[in-house]
């Protein structure tokens, strides 16, 4: 027997064999298969809704209700069974934070604070006070500005023009004796190059006294207070806790970590979710980078501004991106403050200029305001100001830098002199640079990496290779960036021009007039335009690490960069910790 389904969805017996059958097939011909084709596919026969038979007078077997639309009908195809979706298992407790804190910071910025975190708490501990690059002037310098002494303080000196300023005399033996062991003692290679550890200890634990004196630092005299702010707020912590003569030190090194840490943290996360984060985050940990943010220095602050500004304008130039409302403000501020850091990355701070009205963080992103394209111009502006203010203000310190130099060179370090001599004669000047290029690349090439302080100590070899893999890999996974030519070729020019100032610098303030090279030139000064550059190479560079399948691949090549500034970092602080203490 067949069933036919009524309008109601019910399913009801049809009329016996032969019985209202013929009607039915002649009431609706078209409607109703026939007798052949419901043999031939073995479905039943759906009829009208309205039964010629009574349903009571029709005997119902239970075998025999058999619907058209039952699935197991004999000869309806059987659709394929789909397995549910497996739902995700989602994190819980403490892997649902991380897995949060990742998300909200980024890998590479998460990997930075572990590893700048550790290592530059490392060296502020390992390296003796005093011994990092020009401590003794910088902390001279952050100990004036701690104290309300903002401006370049003359002083008295028979040997010449002088500027400096007071600090407390128990800090200044500290000084005596570390400046006496890193100049004077001469040990054997195999012996520590610290004389006396014992004597740090006792000149350390000595209380900060009242009483003061006075101190040379006309080289950092030429500083605005801007990068000497979180070195002069741990001068102040210390002070109202009470601390000793080297629990000030190391507050004072403490403090420009921290600020090191947060300016670059935020750098580094500006790029999450993009592969560059890496590259950003192999310069960030360079060892030398890492060893100043761990001493007291002008640099470390300088360093951080350089790669807050460098993060801020890949993201918005080259990857496309527009900038959060903090990150905004973040890029204006370091506009305006890094030029005052130091003269040489006024240029790179400029560059906020080439950075589209709409990716900035206010107002509209399609139809921007003639206020929106006025900001980042303002901005700049600002600091170009304030560049050229504390350069009048600082310009008489060059006539006392010739003390820095051996007696027989004291008053042969002439500024005028020497931009004078590059006007009137550049092609001379270029032959001097030609000269130290010469003679003095292997040293900025090695210096890059890391040479450590007024030990002056190379890092290793494994550093170098370590972070040269670093860059590498790093480099070969970048995103594939898409910046406006013209303002490609902008940034590139602008990068020439900073390293030209970094030599001209040093010619006009440190080099005696007549010497044969430009002197003073450090590999450290150009970490702060690594980055940028870089990201100006990987605009032209179309190649790119590829997996056999064509893709770019994350995971790996990220552990990779890790375990790659990881080993670096940790040669060098071995390499320094047996050649310092033995």
């Amino acid at each position: 027997m067949a069933t036919e389904v009524s309008d109601n969805g019910k399913s009801e017996p049809d009329a016996p064999n032969g019985i209202g059958a013929a009607e039915t097939e002649a009431a609706q011909p078209d409607s109703t298969p026939s007798d052949d084709s419901v043999a031939s596919n073995g479905a039943a026969e759906v009829v009208s809704t309205t039964p010629l038979v009574p349903a009571a007078l029709v005997p119902q077997t239970p075998a025999e209700l058999i619907t058209a639309d039952r699935a197991d009908a004999p000869g309806v195809a059987q659709p394929t069974k789909v397995a549910p979706a497996a739902v995700p298992e989602q994190p819980t407790g403490m892997k649902r934070v991380a897995a949060r804190i990742e998300q909200r910071f980024g890998t590479a910025t998460l990997v930075f604070l572990l590893l700048a975190g550790v290592f530059g708490a490392v060296f502020s501990v390992l390296t003796p006070p005093f011994w990092g690059h020009d401590e003794i002037t910088q902390f001279g310098r952050a100990y004036q500005v701690a104290h309300g002494g903002f401006l370049p303080e003359k002083i008295h000196d028979d040997r010449g023009p002088a500027w400096g300023g007071d600090v407390p005399a128990s800090v200044d033996a500290l000084m005596g004796y570390a400046h006496n062991d890193y100049v004077n003692n001469s040990p054997d290679e195999q012996d520590p190059m610290v004389e006396d550890p014992h004597g740090y200890e006792v000149l350390g634990d000595k209380a900060v006294s009242a009483q003061t004196k006075q101190v040379w630092f006309t080289n950092t005299a030429a500083y605005s207070l801007v990068p000497y702010l979180p070195a002069a707020a741990g001068i102040r912590l210390a002070e109202a806790f009470d601390l000793n003569v080297g629990g000030m030190v190391l507050a004072t090194r403490w403090a420009g970590l921290i600020a090191y840490l947060v300016i670059v943290a935020f750098a580094v996360r500006a790029l999450r979710g993009h592969r560059i984060q890496w590259l950003a985050l192999t310069v960030a940990v360079l060892p030398i980078a890492v060893f100043q943010a761990g001493t007291v220095t002008a640099d470390t602050v300088t360093n951080a501004l350089a790669l807050l500004v460098s993060a801020l304008i890949v993201k918005s130039l080259f990857l496309g991106e527009r900038l959060s409302r903090p990150e905004t403000v973040a890029a204006l501020a370091a506009a305006i403050l890094l030029p005052v850091c130091k003269p040489t990355y006024v240029l790179l701070a400029m560059l906020i200029v080439l950075i589209p009205a709409q990716r900035f963080g206010f107002g509209s992103a399609d139809r921007p305001a003639v206020w929106q394209r006025i900001l980042p111009w303002a901005g700049a502006g600002l600091g170009a100001v304030a560049f050229a203010v504390w350069m009048k203000i600082a310009a008489p310190t060059g006539d006392g830098m010739s003390l820095m130099r051996p007696q027989e060179q004291w008053g042969s370090v002439r500024p005028g002199d020497q931009l004078h001599g590059i006007l009137s004669d550049p092609g001379h000047f270029l032959r001097v640079f030609g000269d130290s290029v010469a003679r003095r690349d292997q040293n900025w090439f090695s210096q890059f990496f890391g040479q450590l302080g007024f030990a002056y100590i190379d890092v290793p070899a494994l550093t170098i290779c370590a972070s040269l893999l670093a860059f590498v890999v790093s480099l070969g996974i970048a995103d594939r960036l898409t910046g406006d030519r013209l303002r490609t070729w902008l940034v590139l020019l602008t990068m020439l021009a900073s390293v030209a100032m970094i030599y001209v610098t040093l010619y006009m303030s440190f080099t005696p007039v007549g010497y044969f090279i430009i002197d003073g030139v450090q590999g450290r000064y150009f970490v702060p335009l690594a980055l940028l550059f870089l990201a100006v190479l990987l605009r032209w560079m179309p190649l790119r690490l590829t997996t056999s399948a064509g893709r770019i691949p994350t995971r790996g090549p990220a552990i990779t960069v890790v375990v790659a500034v990881t080993v670096a970092l940790a040669a060098a602080v071995i390499k320094y910790s047996t050649i310092v203490w033995g």
